[in-house]
């Protein structure tokens, strides 16, 4: 069974930094794609940033566009998502996911990937 584990969550101010790292239990040439969705209070779960090796894909979402990094430490075999510039809308249970057979087209909906990792919270005050 994968297992995804994050890290890096905490609570900061407007305009700090964050870094958070998933690490899969299996290699991350094993996945299609590795993705940070987040989920605020009260909202549903949205897509924040994926990376794919395989397809040589790379993207984040519109809302943290300029602010958020998503990039593969192989040495450690995780998946970090930097995050600068943080607003207290970036609050939230930030969630890894990843999946092996996931397609191009369905990379930036939650309903396509298998493997999720238990959560870490973020919250920015102002």
């Amino acid at each position: 069974q994968v297992k995804l584990v994050e890290s890096g969550g905490g609570s900061v101010r407007t305009g700090d930094s964050l870094r958070l790292s998933c690490e899969p239990s299996e290699r991350i040439r094993s996945f299609n794609a590795v993705a940070w969705f987040r989920e605020a209070l009260g909202k549903e779960r949205e897509f924040v940033a994926v990376i794919s090796r395989s397809r040589g894909v790379t993207r984040v979402a519109d809302s943290v566009k300029g602010r958020f990094t998503i990039s593969i430490d192989n040495a450690k075999n995780a998946v970090n998502l930097q995050m600068n510039s943080l607003k207290p809308e970036d609050t939230g249970i930030y969630y890894c996911a990843a999946d092996r057979t996931i397609i191009l087209s369905s990379m930036f909906d939650a309903r396509y990937y298998d493997h999720w990792g238990q959560g870490t919270q973020v919250t920015v005050s102002s």
